[in-house]
């Protein structure tokens, strides 16, 4: 598949959504995250897709496995293409979301970790002893196995995960910042030519499109690249 780019909606309202999408021109792929979904509901799915659009559902489900599979039969049935939960939920969870959503046009993405987190955060917050490098292709592999289509992991491991998920896995990466952007809160970052020739099918991209004076210019500057 062509490299994809997938622009966070990380707004608050529907009329900004709405705008964002609109003035992101050629961009094809959206992610509708906590902050959007908690305040505007299911609806804003439809209506975004109602433009021409695609969604990747964000809501990084992790609960026990009846519970994560009956939120994952609403999430496929708001129409989203994608759809994230925890990898750390383990394999029945998965496999469990995976059996919900079998038949719909919904593809799950096993979330392993967050790419705030630094190695001595998951040693020191997490309690794992693993480092970011090592866990990563771990929990994919897990995830691959229990039925997951996908794995959203950081640019720093896309090549980790390539290798244990073989040449077919979707990978999706957030983490990813033009030349020169602020890296925010974000700790293990690539440019998007650079998560592209690692081998990501799709990179996520939100501050820097969000907070440039022209949106369409900034997709169009990413999409070149990536496509270069």
């Amino acid at each position: 598949m062509n490299p994809e780019l997938i622009v966070v909606l990380d707004v608050d309202t529907r009329e900004e959504a709405l705008d964002t999408v609109r003035r992101c021109g050629r961009c094809r792929w959206f992610k509708i995250g906590s902050q959007l979904f908690t305040r505007c509901g299911p609806a804003i799915v439809g209506e975004v897709r109602a433009l021409g659009k695609e969604v990747m559902l964000d809501l990084k489900y992790h609960d026990i496995p009846n519970t994560v599979a009956s939120a994952a039969r609403a999430g496929a049935a708001t129409g989203a293409g994608l759809m994230t939960l925890h990898a750390l939920g383990g394999r029945k969870m998965v496999a469990a979301a995976r059996e919900a959503v079998e038949g719909t046009g919904t593809r799950l993405l096993a979330v392993t970790i967050l790419t705030s987190h630094s190695d001595d955060a998951l040693r020191d917050d997490l309690g794992l002893a693993e480092t970011a490098a090592q866990a990563v292709p771990r929990l994919a592999r897990t995830a691959l196995e229990a039925g997951a289509h996908g794995i959203v992991c950081s640019p720093q491991e896309i090549a980790l995960v390539r290798a244990a998920a073989g040449p077919d896995a979707l990978i999706v990466t957030p983490g990813v910042r033009p030349a020169g952007a602020a890296l925010d809160d974000q700790q293990r970052v690539m440019t998007p030519g650079e998560a592209v020739r690692a081998g990501a099918n799709m990179i996520v991209v939100g501050r820097p499109i969000l907070r440039a004076p022209d949106p369409a210019e900034a997709v169009d500057d990413i999409l070149k690249e990536i496509s270069a």
